[in-house]
């Protein structure tokens, strides 16, 4: 049997979501062979379930969604390595321990990493942000015993950090520079909300406050975090979750064009022949519609790697989210949100809000003020299903008749209590457009979309 040449082997660089999705889809449809090389780990992992490592809830090997032998039985060759550089015109990789590998396609798929400012002592031991695995290992290591973190940083790592640290007993001061949590994302109801139900976990939140230094300890480690006010926080760790950057500088250093991340096209190619970039790392030249130029979301790198097998694949696609779609979960609220729903309503833009007694529940609709057309959801508290929503979008029907078919989408468990009605009483009672909750229907289920 001949060996594969290196023309016909698509070399991945990450093993995260995006690399591993491209790898599973070129296999699924052809036989060319596949190589994915990660410094990180062996095997992929699930990245959105650290934290749980960290709280007990499961080990590293429950987060691996393959057995370790799949890979081979798939003929992907996993390869354990740093790449230094990439010589272009050449289509070799350079790695670190001064080996070579040569490629016919090459796909960057190298994540992200966390975002620092430049805060006097940021270097200490017990300083950190949560991106990688070794982040998590670190983690471990320098809070075993200690009484006090600070977490800064107002988005979905920080209350990650924030959740695994509390989960140890360990007393969390986290700071928010906007005036309630995740303000320059979530709408103020939303965001008083969450930022309510992280103080009745014992958080102790500091809002409109920010990090101005850390200080050590005799022996190298963090004592203490300082505010932009002047006040000094006695912690012996201290959680940076201000955002993520792509993780793009080998590219850069490679001649890769690049701005923040790898620039890449509606094809996911670069500037470069036979290169391409998806994943946190890659940067839109030109945006989708509704969307931003640099994504590091565990859902948009799949669809990347989807789509991108099947430009590989000989059927050259072009990338086309549709709607946004995000979830997460803080402590014990799971939010979802669909479609543009911005932190301040837009110009033409009306907006539904209902909240449940509890203060742990909500349900936003955000519509176009003169035709109606629905344009984005936000849930907190209740889980919908995202296939019908998505329909909703991408038809654009109109608001009245989501509220009137909430009970279709509502995906909560079994013998949850539901709230279509209510919700639906109080759109009439604040818009007066007259809407009546109906029962679920299958039929409204299982339609088939009007876009396909």
């Amino acid at each position: 049997m001949n060996e594969p040449s290196a023309s016909e082997t698509l070399v991945i660089i990450g093993n995260g979501i995006a690399g591993i999705t491209c790898a599973r889809h070129v296999r699924k449809r052809s036989r060319r062979p596949v190589v994915v090389i990660s410094s990180e780990t062996d095997y992929f992992f699930s990245r959105t379930a650290l934290m749980y490592i960290y709280m007990g809830h499961m080990q590293f090997e429950h987060t691996k969604p393959y057995e370790d032998n799949f890979w081979a039985k798939n003929n992907i060759t996993l390869v354990r390595k740093h790449v230094q550089q990439v010589n272009t015109a050449s289509r070799e990789l350079l790695f670190t321990d001064g080996t070579r590998m040569f490629y016919g396609d090459l796909v960057l798929a190298t994540g992200s990493q966390s975002n620092f400012f430049g805060w006097l002592g940021q270097e200490l031991k017990g300083v950190q942000g949560l991106y990688s695995y070794n982040d998590l290992q670190r983690m471990e290591a320098d809070t075993k015993g200690i009484a006090n973190a600070v977490v800064v940083g107002g988005g979905l790592i920080g209350v990650e950090m924030a959740e695994m640290l509390h989960a140890r007993g360990i007393h969390v001061t986290f700071l928010v520079r906007e005036n309630e949590f995740w303000r320059n994302v979530l709408p103020a109801e939303e965001a008083a909300l969450i930022s309510r139900h992280l103080r009745e976990h014992g958080i102790d939140l500091r809002l409109n406050t920010e990090l101005k230094a850390l200080l050590p300890d005799g022996n190298g480690r963090v004592r203490a975090a300082v505010t932009t006010q002047g006040e000094e926080i006695a912690c012996q760790f201290a959680g940076i979750a201000v955002g993520v950057s792509p993780n793009a500088e080998m590219a850069r250093q490679s001649g890769i064009a690049c701005e923040r991340g790898i620039l890449v096209n509606e094809f996911f190619e670069t500037d470069q022949p036979h290169v391409y970039a998806i994943g946190d790392c890659a940067q839109y030249r030109t945006p989708p519609p509704g969307r931003r130029a640099i994504e590091p979301l565990w859902y948009t790198g799949r669809f990347h790697g989807e789509t991108l097998a099947l430009t590989l694949t000989a059927k050259r696609t072009a990338y086309a989210p549709g709607p946004w779609f995000n979830s997460a979960k803080f402590f014990d609220i799971e939010y979802q949100t669909y479609g543009d729903v911005k932190a301040n309503a837009g110009e033409n833009e009306s907006s539904f809000y209902w909240q449940h007694a509890s203060g742990k529940i909500s349900f936003r609709a955000v519509y176009d003020a003169a035709s109606k057309r629905l344009t984005g959801i936000n849930v907190f508290g209740m889980r919908l299903r995202h296939e019908l929503v998505d329909r909703w979008l991408r038809e654009g029907v109109n608001v009245a008749h989501a509220l009137e078919n909430l009970a279709s989408a509502n995906f909560d468990p079994e013998f949850y209590k539901t709230f279509e009605a209510d919700i639906a009483a109080a759109f009439t009672a604040q818009t007066g457009i007259k809407v009546v909750a109906k029962a679920k229907s299958w039929t409204q289920i299982f339609k088939r979309p009007q876009h396909t």
